[in-house]
């Protein structure tokens, strides 16, 4: 009965998104067709489309296999040692992400440029497609910019040059900021359906942004805008299987969903495949069961066994190394093709930033920055989340320095197995992602190696970008 109600809801949105896709959007009669709440949804869908499929599988698996939990098997083995990060398989693996985050991109453009114009729509409808849009194309360049650097700044008035150089990386930044702030202006309180797009979600965010961005002032105080408006909590468990309340496939919304990308069992592929899958025929086939860890790993040795969340995300699997573990983080039991839900954000996403940024930006752990934390841990052990447990970390054991080690530490904890953790790792700079990476897999990551290359195809039609990142 996975998601019948939101499947309803939206079918019209996207019935023919696949025959949208298959088109040149920029073929379309644009000045007549962003006019009835039917076309623009429609135009919507063709931004979430690409979303999806950029998050299937490859372009999320690479981030995972880039980490210090996990590492890649088989044709993935490259992309883990990160002495030779992408060779051509891995390199067309992340060709994935950047084609599919223009193509969202490119879509958003067209929404963005045009719903304004329509003569049918209220000015108050036509803000929030604008608004969503402007959410879907940061996201998009959060990506873009996190995994290549410098890239092409396509927007709504140069989306038909077809030559376009390498904007700054601080461009790039500077028109993510900017589309975020126009989007928690215009977008609704709460989402039309699940899986789109609220004003909490692009607060949420903007906070991710300015948290990367190193300014934790701006990061703390638009987390706790989130936080303090009650509009999320923790999904509670007392026992590792609770967790399936908010991980599993059957999910079809919970109280700890910020922004989630949906799926449901007919769309193959999702990048979950190559983590899970207990019962389906694809372990030992090349190429599945990708994504493995290792009890060796510092990271594994480190976690404590009566933690619930590593007690629910992992199994031995004898068939391959010794000491050989999978991620079983969001199993769809006896299924090929997972329908898990992609949690881009949900509560606990925005709590590990509070804590993180608020000690940043004051020096030291604060009170409410360690309840954040504290909130997420005692969740990790079947406590109450809102209430004291004797798990609690207590401020008085931490400075400024060992408070953001936990926080480190806790993050990995929570969001392993999420396409999140090479992002962590990086934000920390070159020379503690190289200590990180040297201590949990002993791994070295070599200068060249912190970006993604530009993909091959994109100098083939686009003569206006003539250099590549370092070390390709």
């Amino acid at each position: 009965m996975k998601k019948i109600l939101l499947l309803c809801v939206i079918a019209i949105a996207f019935t023919n998104c696949d025959d949208l896709l298959k088109e040149n959007p920029q073929a379309l009669a644009v000045e007549t067709f962003y006019n009835t709440t039917g076309e623009v949804e429609a135009g919507v869908a063709a931004i979430f489309e690409p979303l999806r499929s950029a998050h299937t599988a490859e372009y999320i698996s690479l981030n995972e296999t880039c980490s210090d939990f996990m590492a890649g098997r088989a044709s993935w083995e490259n992309a883990g040692k990160h002495s030779e990060i992408l060779n051509t398989q891995n390199s067309t693996r992340a060709q994935n992400g950047w084609t599919n985050f223009y193509s969202a991109i490119r879509n958003a453009n067209l929404i963005i440029k045009n719903v304004p114009n329509g003569v049918i729509l209220s000015e108050a409808d036509k803000s929030r497609y604008v608004g969503e849009a402007k959410f879907l194309r940061a996201l998009s360049y959060f990506h873009l910019v996190r995994s290549w650097g410098a890239v092409p700044l396509r927007t709504e008035e140069n989306s038909s040059e077809n030559n376009l150089a390498r904007s700054s990386v601080e461009e790039v930044y500077a028109l993510i900021v900017s589309d975020l702030l126009a989007a928690e202006n215009d977008l609704p309180d709460m989402a039309p359906v699940a899986g789109r797009v609220s004003k909490w979600a692009a607060k949420t965010l903007l906070a991710d942004v300015y948290f990367y961005l190193g300014q934790y002032d701006k990061a703390t105080s638009k987390s706790e805008e989130v936080i303090q408006s009650g509009k999320y909590s923790l999904v509670e468990v007392s026992e590792p299987e609770d967790f399936e309340n908010l991980f599993g496939a059957s999910v079809v919304n919970t109280s700890e969903e910020i922004f989630y990308l949906k799926y449901n069992k007919e769309r193959n592929w999702n990048y979950l495949l190559y983590l899970h899958g207990v019962g389906v025929p694809y372990i030992g086939v090349a190429g599945y069961y990708a994504i493995t860890s290792n009890v060796s790993y510092t990271q594994h040795k480190n976690w404590d066994v009566n933690d619930l969340r590593n007690q629910f995300g992992w199994y031995p699997y004898s068939g391959y190394d010794p000491g050989t573990i999978l991620c079983k983080k969001f199993n769809d039991y006896g299924s090929k093709t997972p329908s898990n839900d992609y949690p881009l954000y949900r509560y606990a996403d925005l709590l590990l930033i509070h804590a993180e940024a608020s000690c940043r930006a004051n020096n030291n752990p604060t009170p409410a920055g360690l309840e954040s934390l504290n909130k997420i841990h005692r969740r990790a052990y079947g406590y109450p989340s809102n209430e004291q447990s004797p798990v609690d970390f207590k401020i008085s054991d931490y400075n400024m320095n060992s408070f953001v080690e936990l926080c480190i530490q806790e993050r990995g904890y929570e969001t392993v197995g999420e396409g999140k953790r090479w992002f962590d790792v990086r934000r920390l700079g070159k020379d503690k992602a190289r200590e990180i990476l040297q201590k949990m897999r002993g791994v070295t990551i070599h200068d060249g190696k912190f970006l993604f290359p530009i993909p091959q195809n994109e100098y083939q039609y686009n003569e206006a970008i003539t250099d590549q990142n370092p070390g390709y």
